[in-house]
């Protein structure tokens, strides 16, 4: 097997930058998205139910009809490419951000109502700092869900890694879907190990005792 070849001939340098750049647009989106809807069903949690069923009902759609149902509407290449990956990954952050609002001990509360905080005050230095962990579990979680759809992007002109393993299927070239689908791979324990290092930091400085 010829790494150097795949890796030359495929352009894998330039499509891994397009298949980051994806991967980071939708995860901020879906990152700000998700942590706002969280808070919007903590502040009107009689929605909570359906807006979680719905969701979870996007969850269950297939990747590949949820790009292709995006099609008519946003076209082909990044954008319904993105626009899949958010719906997929707001599910966990905000589920995860209206648990830990939901969450908080009922002894953390009544400390800071004793020392005078506002429930504005409680919402942002109590509330959402003992959240964080459960938020970046929801966005360790987004991450492995993003990473999946930006490279099944390849199958709507979107570029990225997707791109290559297309041609490696088109052309019936082993090395080529198996260097590219080894580095999806490897880029995808590295973003993961990066998410699980940042929530270990959060449990540690935030975690609930």
């Amino acid at each position: 097997m010829d790494i150097r070849w795949v890796w030359e001939s495929q352009n894998l340098t330039k499509r891994t930058v397009e298949h980051l750049w994806m991967f980071g647009v939708a995860l901020g989106l879906a990152l700000i998205i998700g942590v706002f809807l969280g808070f919007v069903l903590y502040k009107r949690p009689k929605i909570a139910a359906l807006t979680f069923n719905i969701l979870n009902v996007i969850e269950t759609v297939p990747t590949l009809a949820l790009l292709v149902l995006f099609l008519p509407i946003l076209g082909l290449g990044e954008k319904p490419t993105i626009a899949a990956s958010v719906l997929y990954s707001i599910l966990p952050i905000a589920r995860n951000t209206y648990t830990g609002l939901t969450s908080v001990e009922r002894s953390y509360l009544e400390v800071a109502e004793a020392i005078g905080l506002s429930e504005r005050e409680i919402l942002f230095k109590v509330r959402f700092p003992l959240a964080l962990p459960l938020i970046a579990a929801g966005v360790r979680i987004a991450v492995v869900f993003t990473m999946g759809v930006v490279t099944l992007g390849g199958l709507v002109a979107a570029g990225g890694l997707g791109a290559p393993i297309q041609t490696g299927i088109h052309l019936y070239d082993r090395d080529i879907i198996v260097v590219t689908g080894l580095w999806v791979g490897i880029l995808a324990l590295i973003l993961d190990g990066v998410a699980a290092l940042i929530e270990n930091y959060l449990r540690e400085r935030y975690g609930r005792r």
